[in-house]
């Protein structure tokens, strides 16, 4: 939700930071106060378009800031994750304009487009009135709430997965028809590569052993003559290691008789002489097992030198051979396949026939749900100075469908009974266009995922009952989203749970608008005000009060 908006040098504005509450709030003040300039401030903060006449006379430029709570916002939260910006529980939104008529636009003080400013402010607020930022007038928001109001959301993901497939199908068709012959030849060059590896018939676990088997073959003589030289000094040659260490044993054996503690010296001897032995002994079975075999070691060398060969002209490694032949193997079955053109032809006319069938059974139910959702938002525009008006939901035939099916949505507005139902942009005036967003609002409250709504002209041109049911509308609105009203009806402001007041001052010979938090006493004097007369009076008071006291 909506939690802070701070404006400096806006229009009437030179400074002003507002904290917003939860629930149903009303905006009020005489009329030229300059209620609608804080909508049109928060608008401007979400990306409307601007000018340098929003700046504030005798300041250099306009800078809006609009602070949001994003727990319980989750289409504004995907947004912020799809454009790869840290998702934090708070967002900032600030704009400004300089004089030159240049805006700038920043999220949580990172400069973006306006445009962005734009998409992710349409997940956050939804203002009803004459400005652009109004989901309502957009083709693609009016589907959107048909089908979340249906409970079509999960037929409709089938449907633009039905989409997919039959535009992946086709474009795999339409690629192997026009480049028959490029296909062809990039095929021959893949068998010829595939056979020039599969005839290697190398495996990765043969690599390491060969080249450990050609170390060993081609040093076999200085491993052969390392071998008897080791043996001549350690057990074979005159004075070797063996015999010396034998007579060392023998002579501290001895010795230990005199002094006991050359036993335990001895007996190291003794271990020592056993490892030796056994040492020796490993050396000789080594030293007869050593092949000298230059053939052996040609065929090693060949080896080595076709597959370091192939992976040269791979222009890759030896090791990374095999994950390259299964590589080239997919490539070729995908080849194969787009090859085959009957085949690509049947699997579109099956992913078309599938698509078809979805996004019919899709138009079905939302036909369906449009007659439903236009009767009742029709009943709720009987008791909103609408009367004789009628709502219906077009369905306009996209030519070929679309991902989201085979018809775009268009809500329209009949003015009176029995008149021709125009699109819903080209018909209503601002007063008109706000309670019909009410109606809209009030009857798909569940579907709308916008947390925070703003009404402004909701009032212009009604009064008495109708003004009371519009306030119980917009309180039963803000039983589960914030909402803002602009208004000058005290019976839509008696509903409120919070109130403010715009006024106007004069300092310096200069005009500016200032809000003001109304408690007490002085939301009771505002109502008095709003209820009209030269004077309030007691009486006009009393009535102020029982209104505030009304159940809701």
């Amino acid at each position: 939700m909506l939690h802070r908006l701070t404006i400096r040098d806006f229009v009437l504005v030179d400074r002003l930071e507002l904290e917003f509450k939860p629930g149903f709030g009303a905006l009020t003040g005489e009329t030229g106060a300059g209620k609608s300039i804080l909508v049109d401030a928060l608008a401007f903060a979400l990306g409307e378009r601007s000018d340098s006449g929003l700046i504030r006379v005798g300041s250099e430029r306009a800078e809006v800031s609009a602070e949001f709570d994003l727990r319980g916002s989750p289409a504004a939260t995907d947004w912020l994750r799809g454009q790869d910006i840290d998702v934090e529980e708070g967002l900032l939104l600030r704009r400004v304009v300089d004089c030159t008529g240049r805006s700038r636009a920043y999220l949580n003080g990172s400069p973006v487009t306006v445009q962005q400013l734009r998409e992710v402010g349409e997940s956050l607020v939804d203002i009803h009135g004459q400005h652009e930022h109004q989901s309502l007038l957009r083709g693609d928001a009016q589907r959107v709430l048909l089908d979340s109001h249906a409970r079509l959301a999960p037929l409709k993901n089938e449907v633009s997965d039905a989409w997919g497939q039959w535009r992946d199908a086709k474009m795999r068709l339409d690629s192997a028809a026009s480049g028959v012959e490029e296909l062809e030849r990039e095929r021959e060059q893949l068998e010829w590569q595939v056979r020039e590896i599969e005839s290697l018939g190398f495996s990765l676990e043969e690599w390491e052993p060969l080249n450990i088997e050609h170390k060993r073959l081609a040093h076999a003589v200085s491993l052969v003559e390392g071998a008897r030289f080791s043996l001549e000094l350690l057990a074979e040659g005159e004075g070797a290691c063996e015999v010396q260490v034998d007579s060392v044993a023998r002579r501290l054996e001895s010795l230990a008789e005199y002094d006991p503690a050359l036993a335990e010296v001895a007996g190291l001897i003794q271990s020592a002489q056993a490892e030796l032995a056994e040492a020796v002994s490993a050396l000789r079975r080594y030293a007869d097992r050593i092949d000298l075999d230059p053939q052996r070691l040609v065929d090693v060398e060949r080896r080595i030198e076709s597959v370091l060969g192939c992976a040269r002209k791979f222009r890759s490694s030896p090791e990374a051979l095999p994950a390259l032949l299964e590589q080239l193997r997919e490539r070729l079955t995908v080849l194969s396949e787009t090859a085959d053109i009957a085949g690509l032809e049947s699997r579109v006319n099956v992913a078309r026939d599938h698509y078809e069938a979805l996004a019919k059974r899709l138009s079905r139910s939302r036909a369906k749900a449009a007659e439903a959702l236009g009767k009742e938002v029709s009943q709720v525009m009987q008791q909103l100075a609408l009367g004789g008006g009628r709502f219906e939901i077009g369905l306009v035939p996209v030519k070929g469908g679309a991902a989201f099916g085979l018809e775009q949505i268009e809500f329209r507005i009949a003015g009176f009974s029995g008149g021709e139902a125009r699109p819903l942009a080209k018909v209503a005036s601002g007063g008109e266009l706000s309670r019909i967003s009410l109606a809209i609002q009030v009857v798909t409250n569940q579907a709308v995922n916008v947390p925070t709504l703003i009404f402004d002209e909701v009032d212009v041109g009604i009064g008495g009952g109708v003004a009371e049911v519009v306030g119980r509308l917009l309180s039963e609105l803000g039983a589960t989203r914030q909402v803002l009203c602009v208004t000058h009806l005290p019976q839509v402001a008696a509903r409120a749970s919070w109130q403010w007041q715009v006024c106007k001052l004069a300092e310096d010979g200069q005009i500016r608008s200032s809000v003001i938090t109304l408690d007490g006493d002085a939301r009771i004097e505002e109502l008095a005000r709003m209820l009209g007369g030269v004077e309030i009076t007691t009486i006009t008071r009393q009535h102020a009060r029982e209104m505030l006291s009304l159940p809701d």
